[in-house]
């Protein structure tokens, strides 16, 4: 009796923090639908609107190491909770917002409360459940609430924001985060220091997130700024000199936040590689798509939601059945056409109309870069984990999660500049005052080249695929990441 009680807890205490992780990625794809919304309510230029984005994936993506290693030094249950009441706390703010800036301002404050309480989550599942048949079930719903997260989002956004106002997609994290709260707090057991010598380095944290920031803005403002401008050039190299302050400490402090020697390991740097690459293309593909869906063809927030929805279910289709792929032919080859894949479908959206159709012209696009990107994820998640030693294997994983993040924000600044860039330069090119017209007709041309981009991205993913990835030759550990990869989707 006793042990079909604890059992029950577990599984109670698993979909807490399920409905937690469930929060986190919500709020990266729900907000891709209301951005019209927003842009209008606080009249905001695409360079800046993009900001929204990026202010909480640099964030989030910028302090998950650090979070995780919090969670290490002074307890799971003590950081989890901490990082949901921050995270419920700060949703709360963003949907009072008052301004765009502000807005921007309090996103990076939630993504850094979800660097802490994801890595967090993940951490006291690992150590709630055994490993074994226990664990591979509860990896199974964790894999399933984030591939499911991004799907609900882009629906749910779309449903929020024409019936409810876009406010109200952030103050829905209010109550879930209080439930969580609650439930948490009774239900999880405390967690002691794994480290209770070890020193956390914020300095770490702190240098390689301004960098990224710095760089993420460096990329927006060089269109209206000019690329070799003083104030370009200087953001840059103040952008540099943080990166390299930041690889300074990491070879000096006692306690790295990101052990460089990890990168010695060439799967580990391409995998890496690989999935900034992709996660660049991705993150700009959706705001374009988004963009375009509402601002040219006149899509409501809901019909948006509807239009996206093929794309997480095409990845779901893929990514169940690559692990069986890569039984028979390894991680290695499934990565040097998946992207390929992607590129295709990326590469037909580069080709949408002014006036064009959904079935037509943009479904095929959709689900064609789905089917590549289930493939991806799963292969460059065994190829980045492959070959190392135990005590990184956790940070093996958060750097897979840490570049998503990161690439997807940088990819989407580089590309929000270009494109920005392309429609000035269109627009000034006709020597007369634009119509409503002519600013469809730049805006869609500028589309089609960040298209093309991020198709190009997906391309250099492969190249790294074919000369840079290294298959394993044990077909032992092949099958059993393949097993393991299975039960966690």
């Amino acid at each position: 009796m006793a042990s079909t009680k604890k059992e029950t807890n577990h599984w109670l205490i698993l979909v807490i923090l399920a409905l937690a992780q469930f929060m986190v990625v919500l709020d990266v794809s729900i907000v891709n639908v209301m951005l019209p919304t927003v842009q209008h309510t606080f009249h905001l230029t695409d360079s800046t609107l993009q900001w929204i984005i990026t202010a909480y994936t640099v964030a989030f993506g910028g302090f998950l190491l650090f979070g995780g290693r919090a969670a290490d030094l002074f307890g799971r249950r003590k950081v989890f909770l901490t990082g949901v009441a921050a995270f419920a706390f700060f949703s709360l703010l963003d949907g009072l917002s008052q301004s765009g800036g502000m807005l921007i301002v309090l996103r990076g404050f939630q993504g850094l409360s979800g660097a802490f309480m994801s890595p967090a989550a993940l951490s006291i599942v690992l150590v709630t459940y055994r490993e074994g048949h226990g664990r591979n079930v509860a990896l199974a719903v964790w894999g399933a609430v984030a591939s499911g997260g991004a799907a609900v989002g882009v629906l749910l956004g779309g449903v929020i924001t024409q019936y409810l106002g876009w406010r109200w997609n952030f103050f829905i994290n209010v109550p879930v985060g209080i439930f969580v709260l609650i439930m948490a707090y009774k239900l999880v057991p405390k967690h002691e220091a794994e480290e209770r010598k070890a020193s956390i380095d914020v300095f770490g944290a702190v240098s390689i997130t301004a960098a990224l920031m710095l760089l993420v803005y460096g990329f927006t403002k060089a269109p209206s700024y000019g690329w070799t401008a003083a104030s370009t050039l200087a953001i840059f190299a103040i952008c540099i000199a943080l990166f390299a302050v930041f690889i300074i400490n990491e070879l000096r402090v006692k306690h790295p936040l990101l052990p460089l020697k990890v990168f010695k390991i060439r799967n580990v740097s391409a995998g890496d590689a690989i999935q900034v690459c992709v996660a660049a293309g991705l993150f700009a593909t959706f705001f374009f798509t988004t963009l375009y869906v509402q601002e040219i063809l006149g899509y409501s927030p809901v019909k948006t939601g509807f239009a996206f929805l093929p794309v997480p279910f095409a990845i779901a289709i893929t990514a169940s059945n690559a692990p069986r792929l890569i039984k028979k032919i390894g991680y290695k080859k499934v990565l040097m056409f998946a992207p390929l894949l992607t590129a295709a479908g990326l590469f037909w959206l580069g080709h949408v109309p002014l006036s064009g159709g959904y079935w037509a012209h943009i479904l095929p696009g959709m689900i064609i870069m789905g089917l590549g990107l289930g493939f991806t994820f799963v292969s460059v998640l065994i190829a980045a984990t492959s070959g190392v030693p135990g005590h990184w294997s956790g940070l093996a994983s958060g750097l897979i999660n840490t570049s998503q993040q990161v690439g997807g924000s940088i990819g989407l600044a580089i590309l929000t500049g270009i494109v920005t860039s392309v429609t000035v330069r269109y627009l000034t090119s006709l020597h007369r005052q634009p119509t409503s017209i002519d600013i469809a007709k730049a805006s869609l041309h500028a589309y089609h080249v960040g298209f093309y981009i991020a198709a190009s991205f997906s391309i250099v993913a492969v190249l790294l695929a074919i000369f840079v990835i290294k298959q394993s030759k044990d077909k032992r550990t092949r099958k059993s990441t393949g097993a393991e990869v299975t039960a966690a989707i």
